[in-house]
């Protein structure tokens, strides 16, 4: 069943609070918390309007006051109209707030380049002490909104716009930990958001029917990264592929470039958006379909890895960009 994360995020905020009381919950106008919903928070929701840098700064205060403010605002604005505030009054106080981002990636593809968000995970991984979570489905954002009640210090967790389709039976998700949603010893597809996650399920499907198989890890925490996930997998394949709905620097592929850099060289290619500013028109199906953020382009990115490491006959392990 297809299901908007952010509506998971806040159908599962809502109980948490009565049970709660240091928790709050504070709004920047997103309209994800309608009148209903505001008055089932009561006291503990805040609406402080389109000020998401002042919205940072009240979370900061009333954390470092006892409480535990989730904070919501979209993406695009939350890592880089708000980041000063993120940055010193809250990553470097070590304060439990939790951004709640909306509309991460292309999600508000409609509304143009001002509001995609294609840098907020490498710019939110590099923050000291900064947990940075993707789910993949709704599921996996009721899980982490729970286990967020545990997570010391401040978290980023980057939630989609509009419904999107439930992963296949997997393990539950933990924070902190990848996920193993295929097992194959040649190739290892690395994803994490819905739309890259299930693009890489699929190209695994169409690879072990081509006699390829393919491990693919929902690596949906960024921060702390689960290098030791990553690195296993890794040793044995001839190949990573990293795909994420993000422009390929600075984040997951950066991530797991840098990762098996240092501890198992191995030859990578990232997928994810070309490096320039989105000049086409469309909701997010269409620029990720555009952009070709697909399991086509996984599939095609690996026979040309397999191929051309064939043909040279290198042994040695190197990065490759696509």
């Amino acid at each position: 069943m297809s299901r908007a994360t952010r509506e998971a995020y806040r159908d599962s905020l809502l109980p948490l609070l009565k049970w709660h009381p240091e928790l709050m919950c504070l709004d920047s106008d997103t309209g994800l918390f309608n009148a209903e919903y505001a008055e089932v928070a009561g006291e503990q929701y805040l609406n402080l309007g389109i000020a998401e840098h002042n919205l940072m700064g009240i979370a900061a205060g009333m954390a470092a006051c006892g409480r535990v403010p989730f904070v919501n605002t979209m993406a695009a604005f939350a890592t880089s109209r708000a980041l000063e505030a993120i940055k010193i009054d809250i990553a470097y106080n070590k304060l439990p707030v939790r951004v709640m981002a909306t509309h991460g990636g292309l999600a508000a593809g409609h509304l143009g380049p001002t509001h995609h968000a294609l840098e907020d995970l490498a710019v939110m991984r590099v923050l000291p002490g900064m947990t940075v979570v993707v789910p993949a489905d709704a599921a996996a954002t009721e899980a982490f909104v729970e286990q967020s009640l545990h997570v010391p210090g401040p978290l980023y967790v980057r939630l989609g716009r509009k419904p999107t389709p439930a992963l296949p039976a997997a393990p539950p998700p933990v924070i902190g930990k990848a996920q193993t949603l295929r097992q194959g010893d040649a190739v290892v597809l690395v994803a994490c958001g819905p739309y890259p996650v299930l693009a890489c399920l699929e190209a695994a499907d169409d690879l072990t029917q081509q006699g390829v198989g393919a491990t693919v890890l929902n690596m949906h925490t960024l921060r702390p990264f689960d290098a030791e996930t990553l690195v296993t997998a890794a040793r044995p394949a001839s190949l990573v592929v990293t795909l994420e709905e993000h422009w390929r620097s600075g984040g997951l592929g950066g991530a797991v470039a840098e990762t098996l850099a240092e501890r198992a060289p191995t030859r990578v290619v990232r997928l994810g958006m070309p490096d320039q500013f989105v000049d086409e028109v469309g909701n997010q199906e269409h620029l990720v379909a555009h952009y070709d953020l697909t399991a086509e382009r996984v599939v095609k990115a690996v026979r040309t890895g397999l191929d051309t490491a064939a043909s040279s006959g290198r042994t040695d392990r190197v990065e490759v960009t696509t």
